[in-house]
């Protein structure tokens, strides 16, 4: 036990026998705090007894026919209030957590997911304004360690890992396009096939991201390798890079959301694409959602919580002849 010096007031019901003490030498007398507490006399005495032999000196004496605290009765009678005190804070802290409306939630998700995540935690704290959130953008490399850490409440990130337990469950679609700048020699182009791109330069997300993930298994299953001109740390800097003329980028359709920087930039009408993946939402398996964390998994269940979410259908660029 950490603190040695406490630990015979754990070797029985110490926090109720305090409670009866206490009314007794609040009210000097046996009766009426048994009358108080809504118990027989005698329970009384044999608790005040119990308490006494756990601390190894007596709490009361007789002054004639009046009850008196002895000098180690006074001693615990004004640790009482202290003590009671504490405990009350403490259940008012846990008492918020019990509640969904009063509780806190540090929701966590992956650098592709800041696109949508703030206005999928706006709408909760609309409907729970007592709510004290949170929000971290991660890699998903540091994501996952936080998850497999259990630091977050909750993480948004695309395909659960399968190598950290986590109960996860579908939240919304993550498609994925190919990205070439406005001028480029396929952007006009219709039903390019794979093979057409393959040997293009790539610019890729950082190895162990979601996108670059998605990337590697596609070129995989076609028994190629991308051509990886060059790897950035972001979806905001493999934008500037296509714009430069620098190769093609594999990106969530999120990331070309109204209200990001992608002007110049189209997407290629490629067979196979938009790739099909998902945004999860996932907490470590074997601990339960606290209330607050449960309340905001059911409200992304509701119909029609999450529309508007999704990205809408890239449009093409005008259609040429083939060459």
């Amino acid at each position: 036990m950490r603190h040695r010096k406490l630990r015979r007031y754990f070797r029985h019901g110490t926090l109720t026998q305090l409670a009866v003490f206490e009314a007794v030498a609040r009210r000097l007398s046996f009766t009426r705090a048994a009358e108080e507490l809504h118990m027989a006399q005698p329970t009384v005495s044999i608790q005040v007894k119990k308490l006494a032999a756990t601390i190894g000196l007596p709490l009361f004496e007789m002054a004639g026919k009046r009850l008196r605290l002895t000098g180690a009765g006074r001693e615990l009678y004004a640790a009482c209030e202290d003590i009671f005190l504490k405990i009350a804070e403490v259940e008012e802290r846990l008492a918020r957590l019990r509640s969904p409306a009063n509780g806190t939630l540090q929701l966590a998700v992956t650098t592709t997911a800041k696109y949508f995540a703030p206005r999928l935690l706006a709408r909760f704290l609309e409907r729970q304004p007592g709510v004290d959130a949170g929000l971290t953008v991660l890699p998903r490399e540091q994501l996952l360690n936080r998850l497999a850490g259990g630091l977050d409440d909750l993480y948004i990130l695309s395909d659960p890992p399968e190598d950290i337990e986590a109960a996860a469950q579908v939240l919304l679609p993550n498609p994925l396009h190919v990205y070439a700048r406005a001028d480029h020699p396929l952007a006009r182009r219709r039903r390019l096939r794979f093979a057409e791109i393959a040997g293009e330069p790539f610019l890729l997300r950082e190895p162990g991201s979601g996108t670059r993930r998605a990337v590697e298994q596609l070129f995989e299953a076609h028994g190629r390798a991308p051509n990886v001109r060059m790897e950035l740390g972001s979806n905001e800097a493999i934008k500037q890079a296509v714009l430069g003329g620098l190769g093609l980028a594999v990106l969530s359709a999120h990331s070309m959301a109204p209200g990001t920087m992608h002007e110049g930039i189209v997407p290629l009408d490629v067979q196979g694409f938009p790739l099909r993946r998902w945004w999860y939402l996932a907490y470590p398996e074997g601990r339960a959602p606290s209330p607050t964390a449960q309340a905001f998994l059911d409200a992304v269940r509701e119909p029609g919580w999450l529309e508007g979410l999704a990205p809408a259908a890239a449009p093409l660029p005008a259609a040429s002849a083939a060459p």
